[in-house]
């Protein structure tokens, strides 16, 4: 067996067979309240105003995780919150999960489990009420999990990119900065001497044990604050997975405006990735729902994307083919 798995005992997938499987990762997910769930080609998922929102996003072995400083666990529960932040990025209220696995022959079916049990906790802590409604499950050499999400938007419209509109407060909610320094912890501390992840340095450094790093495994983004964004009137909005200078950047063009930052807010905040917070602009007199805080204010369109203290701000950030290498924060 692959010595990268020898932290997790049993049989593997490749000793069981694929229905074997099936049925152990289905018995641990949570299953929400479909019109008709998983066992048959397809499941039915209401969409109560004839809409529904639908977004889909992978997590692979080494660009987005590492075994060595991931549980299963963890890997569920990130896979589910970053699909569940889009959903709620567009105002909808997450409905339903599709989860695609790809695992090698010698991954003990443990490791599964475990990857249900994450995104059951998930699901449970962040978006009550949403369910597991089917999927698929296949081989391949490198692990692979491919998620698709649904969302009800409630009678309400989708908030947009695009509808930002000069004189608007920019306002964030969620965390800003901790995931990406979590990274940089990993990266530092969490290393052989030849700078390859390794789950004994990990530990024996206290990265293990690092509030930050725990975000950086499990994104803790502010599911229901998307909803009463919409509710709010919000004219914009946008889940910050790639860091708020690069997202504000996406925000900012397809509205054709600039942001202008009022608050101080270190690189990191900046340009660090994978917190998973909820960027949006609202009407200036809005009152700012949930989480929100106000960090800034919407100006005609100018030079520049993004500005703070009058000057110009790169919108660069997380890159998944640049950053896994330390880089980021």
């Amino acid at each position: 067996m692959d010595a990268t798995y020898d932290a997790w005992a049993g049989p593997t997938v490749g000793e069981l067979g694929e229905l074997a499987v099936l049925d152990r990762i289905t018995s641990r997910l949570p299953t929400g309240s479909p019109i008709l769930g998983p066992g048959d080609d397809c499941a039915v998922v209401a969409a109560p105003d004839g809409r529904f929102v639908v977004t889909t996003d992978m997590m692979v072995h080494g660009p987005d995780f590492r075994w060595a400083w991931s549980s299963p666990e963890d890997v569920g529960w990130k896979a589910a919150a970053t699909n569940l932040s889009d959903v709620a990025a567009m105002g909808a209220a997450p409905s339903g999960l599709v989860i695609a696995l790809a695992a090698p022959q010698e991954i003990p079916v443990a490791v599964l489990e475990g990857i249900a049990d994450g995104f059951r906790l998930a699901v449970d802590a962040l978006a009550p009420g949403c369910g597991v409604v089917g999927g698929d499950l296949s081989t391949s050499a490198t692990f692979t999990v491919a998620v698709t999400a649904f969302g009800d938007l409630g009678g309400r419209a989708p908030v947009l990119r695009s509808g930002a509109r000069a004189g608007d407060v920019v306002a964030v909610s969620g965390e800003l900065g901790r995931a990406a320094r979590g990274l940089a912890r990993l990266f530092r501390d969490g290393v052989d001497p030849q700078g390859e992840p390794d789950r004994a340095a990990t530990v024996a450094s206290g990265a293990d044990a690092d509030p930050d790093v725990d975000r950086q495994r499990r994104p803790v983004p502010p599911i229901a604050d998307g909803p009463r964004a919409a509710g709010a009137g919000a004219t914009a909005m946008l889940d910050l997975s790639d860091g708020l200078a690069i997202d504000a950047g996406r925000l900012a063009r397809a509205s054709r405006v600039t942001l202008s930052l009022e608050v101080d807010l270190d690189e990191v905040a900046l340009h660090g990735g994978e917190d998973h917070g909820l960027l949006a602009t609202f009407p200036a007199d809005a009152a700012l729902p949930g989480g929100f805080r106000r960090i800034g204010v919407v100006r005609d369109r100018g030079d520049a994307d993004l500005l703070r203290a009058g000057a110009p701000v790169p919108t660069t950030g997380w890159d998944p083919y640049a950053d896994w290498d330390g880089a980021a924060g």
